[in-house]
């Protein structure tokens, strides 16, 4: 592994050093996005409206941008943390609370979908994902190549199925995290790590482009509406108490109307 090299100019502005609003914001866009596919999610389970979300192109493709762009912050974000200098202790506190978090939607899943609970979600692909891109970040520029082969990877799954025999061990719930499947698990959520792995890495080098080329200095002179910087800067917390809030008032709900 390369020494790392900051890619921070040498006469870093305060801004380098605080938070960066505009990066806050767009993450809350991403959480406010989800916060609706959830709410809509929660309306087709209770029965309020009939939709599939599993095949239909309206959510499928909504799924797919949102956790685009979640995945790419927190990509974006590292790329900082690591630019800034952010030590191993403080990244492994950081990461304790979203193994954490993993482990409570995981048990909170077997209790609301007992047959198709979440093994490897979001957060638990996040838990590999931020280790792997805080060890490349060194590489630089590299991290598009590497980044692009993480996609390509993603889509070789049919084509091993098809190809080498006696590959249904990728299907089970031990291997099915790397993405290599010869179809979707039953699963509320499902973020493997190829071709997943390749969009966090962008967001690493969009991140490290972005510090080198001064871009953060000019979108600090942005005012980003603060209610999406607040979710931004709290999206972990919101993440997990959105969606038992949500169901809570819709159980509610059902209760008393029916």
């Amino acid at each position: 592994m390369p020494p790392q090299v900051s890619v921070l100019p040498d006469s870093a502005p305060a801004a380098y050093t605080a938070r960066f609003e505009a990066l806050d914001a767009l993450r809350g866009l991403a959480v406010l996005w989800m916060t609706v596919f959830h709410f809509s999610f929660d309306l087709n389970h209770f029965g309020f409206t009939a939709q599939n979300f599993y095949e239909d192109p309206v959510w499928t493709v909504q799924r797919t941008c949102i956790l685009s762009l979640f995945l790419f912050c927190a990509g974006a974000g590292q790329g900082i943390a690591v630019a800034q200098g952010q030590s191993w202790a403080r990244f492994a506190k950081r990461w304790g609370q979203i193994a954490l978090c993993a482990a409570l939607v995981s048990a909170g899943s077997v209790l609301m979908f007992p047959n198709s609970w979440i093994s490897f979600g979001v957060l638990h692909a996040m838990c590999v994902m931020l280790v792997l891109a805080r060890l490349l970040a060194p590489t630089g520029r590299a991290l598009w190549a590497l980044g692009a082969v993480a996609m390509a990877a993603g889509l070789v799954g049919p084509w091993l199925h098809g190809t080498v025999p006696d590959l249904a061990w990728l299907d089970s719930r031990w291997w099915y995290w790397l993405g290599w499947v010869s179809h979707k698990p039953m699963t509320e959520d499902y973020v493997p790590i190829f071709p997943w792995l390749g969009v966090m890495l962008w967001g690493v080098a969009a991140a490290q482009w972005g510090l080198k080329h001064k871009l953060f200095d000019r979108l600090q002179t942005l005012e980003p509406p603060k209610l999406l910087g607040f979710v931004g800067r709290w999206s972990l917390t919101w993440y997990m108490v959105h969606q038992p809030i949500l169901m809570g008032l819709l159980m509610g709900w059902v209760w008393v109307v029916r």
